[in-house]
């Protein structure tokens, strides 16, 4: 199955080379590119691709606004955003997840690492790397702007909030069946239950949810 995939950076140079590396996996197409987050909104609706590689530094809408309305709007919120950036800073990656995007790069990650990543995210995954994980805590920590919605876990069983935990703390899928002791499947289900239960889109809605609703604090 091929994953459509549309670019959106400020730079032209730094756009086309995205596309020449996108195209060159089997399996991967773009469909089209945006200069800015108004275009990248734009193009979306127009072309609704699998996944927008979204630069978060752009003139007029930034990458975060642009996210939040791509998410926002029904025609258009099945749409995967994978945040590109070079700056390595917490306050991004949180206003990233609260935006809806499902991942976070810098934008010198290898080529094999980011055409991965893209697939990752088409599949419904997050991609929320350890020290990704480790910025979002961090800004917990410091203590983030209140909750826009409560986060209710009465429907969430005492199983699930294990679960809801340890995505929290970032461990993978398969990890978390390594820590229960239960197997991949059944991990695979509890995070689908979650993720009904919570409205959360994904991964990286979950991690913001577990923190949110006060199941994980930073406080040791």
């Amino acid at each position: 199955m091929t994953i459509s995939v549309l670019v959106a950076d400020d730079q032209a140079l730094l756009r086309g080379s995205f596309r020449v590396l996108i195209e060159s996996a089997p399996g991967l197409v773009v469909v089209g590119e945006a200069a800015d987050g108004a275009q990248a909104v734009s193009a979306v609706q127009a072309h609704r691709p699998d996944v927008v590689l979204m630069d978060i530094r752009m003139p007029g809408v930034d990458g975060i606004e642009a996210t939040r309305r791509i998410v926002a709007d029904p025609r258009t919120a099945s749409t995967k955003v994978l945040i590109l950036t070079t700056f390595d800073l917490d306050a991004y990656v949180y206003g990233a997840l609260r935006a809806g995007a499902s991942g976070f790069l810098l934008k010198d990650t290898p080529p094999a690492q980011l055409l991965s990543a893209i697939e990752l995210v088409a599949a419904g995954e997050a991609l929320l790397s350890p020290s990704v994980t480790r910025k979002l805590i961090a800004e917990f920590a410091r203590g983030p702007e209140p909750s826009a919605r409560s986060v209710d876990l009465s429907g969430v069983t005492e199983r699930e909030r294990e679960v809801l935990t340890l995505i929290a703390r970032g461990l993978s899928n398969t990890e978390i069946a390594a820590h229960l002791t239960v197997s991949l499947p059944t991990v695979k289900t509890h995070i689908g239950r979650l993720l009904m239960k919570l409205a959360a889109r994904d991964r990286a809605q979950l991690v913001i949810a577990a923190y949110e609703s006060g199941l994980v604090t930073t406080r040791r």
